[in-house]
């Protein structure tokens, strides 16, 4: 199977890790060990310290290692000056190989509504890329609710989602919106790989680690012995991503 990984990261996180991956030689030496192909990497000081310094210590830390890292920034609110108006985003955003986009609104404090993030947004959209929100309390869930009433077009990728009573969070969404797309590094649930599958088709579902927060073999564990067509399966660990990326328009 070919391994697409949809949710990794680099960088030393404020909250201690027992093996972080400090650098991107880091990271493939552990992708290389696990037998992961490619992936789609953002540096935790997006999330932890300055969303701009985060992006730029991806974009260098990946400038070498385009045939296997993709790069995902993240956003925020664009009025304080600290990220580039969306127009100029998007250029440097081609220009690093940057592909998705990440937002951590609690984290970065800001809203993710149009009075704070409209224009961005809404180019966003217009150039399907993916917006990667991870979920994990009733708030985060209500942002993401609240961003896809206004934004129903929005390529969207539910990360980080917990493993107990997800369905209930996001099964309404998958149903609602055409481009709402499920990563399941944390959905390690007897069954639940076959469910959504049946549900909803293999279209819909990402491969992703959380790496290095969790190893990579569960997830793979997982995947590799789920009870779903082989062409399915190669679809979630790789191909679905393939897809999406394949259609960002920068």
């Amino acid at each position: 199977m070919r391994f697409f990984d949809c949710n990794c990261f680099i960088g030393l996180p404020a909250v201690g890790m027992l093996k972080p991956a400090p650098g991107a030689d880091d990271l493939l030496a552990a992708m290389d060990r696990s037998g992961i192909e490619r992936a789609l990497v953002w540096h935790v000081v997006q999330r932890d310290y300055a969303v701009p310094t985060g992006n730029r210590l991806l974009a260098e830390a990946i400038a070498g290692h385009h045939d296997r890292l993709r790069g995902c920034w993240s956003i925020m609110a664009p009025q304080t000056g600290e990220i580039p108006r969306p127009d100029d985003l998007f250029e440097k955003m081609a220009k690093a190989n940057v592909c998705a986009l990440r937002a951590f609104p609690d984290r970065n404090r800001y809203l993710l509504r149009p009075e704070a993030c409209g224009p961005l947004l809404d180019g966003i959209v217009e150039r399907r890329i993916p917006l990667i929100l991870a979920v994990q309390g009733t708030g985060q869930w209500q942002t993401a609710y609240d961003l896809l009433v206004q934004y129903p077009r929005l390529v969207c990728v539910l990360s980080d989602m917990h493993v107990w009573g997800t369905d209930r969070w996001f099964r309404p969404l998958v149903e609602a919106y055409e481009h709402v797309y499920i990563e399941i590094s944390e959905y390690i649930l007897d069954g639940g790989v076959e469910a959504f599958v049946k549900s909803y088709g293999a279209r819909r579902m990402l491969f992703g680690t959380g790496f290095p927060k969790w190893d990579h073999g569960g997830v793979m564990l997982m995947l590799r012995h789920a009870e779903v067509a082989e062409e399915d399966r190669q679809a979630v660990a790789a191909g679905n991503l393939e897809r999406i990326l394949a259609e960002v328009r920068l």
